[in-house]
């Protein structure tokens, strides 16, 4: 049984995390959108150890939190002034971009609860108590090369992170 701390620390980081979420996307200033980014990263975190990830949640902040943000913030200063104000959106733009985040979320549901992820296994399966995913099969899959496992994709997602750095120290250079 889930204590009421427990829950109540639930609805606040909720809260937090939602409010920062739309203040990254909303905020006309770059700096303070990074900052509510990192906010709602650090809310994730806080989840992942609430549900007793503690692995997930300190590679949430080391990852994610720690070298995503200062990647951001270093390739925000290098490209922009601190202080500068982004352009508002025109009306046809900001339809354009909520139309594509709602077709892009439904996707993205139906991609999470009905392709197969782990041992063939969907998420819609692991939920309705018909088959059974443990954190030894999580481990698998992120680290194999099989059918159903995602190391490729994950050292493909580092060779980007190094192309990024290696274009940052490019920019840095030519200034």
């Amino acid at each position: 049984m889930e204590s009421v701390g427990n829950i109540i620390l639930y609805f606040i980081v909720a809260i937090a995390m939602v409010a920062s979420a739309f203040m990254a996307v909303t905020s006309t200033k770059i700096l303070r959108a990074a900052t509510y980014l990192l906010f709602a990263l650090i809310s994730t975190a806080v989840f992942y150890f609430q549900l007793g990830y503690q692995f997930l949640g300190a590679v949430q902040i080391a990852v994610y939190a720690g070298g995503i943000m200062v990647l951001f913030v270093f390739s925000i200063l290098l490209t922009h002034k601190p202080n500068e104000k982004a352009a508002p959106l025109s009306q046809h733009r900001r339809r354009t971009g909520i139309l594509c985040s709602v077709l892009g979320a439904v996707l993205l549901l139906f991609a999470l609860f009905e392709m197969p992820l782990i041992n063939g296994i969907s998420l819609s399966e692991a939920i309705g108590g018909s088959a059974m995913i443990t954190m030894t099969d999580i481990g698998h899959a992120f680290t194999g090369t099989e059918r159903y496992q995602y190391l490729l994709p994950f050292e493909a997602v580092s060779v980007l992170l190094l192309a990024c750095i290696i274009g940052g120290v490019t920019i840095a250079r030519k200034e």
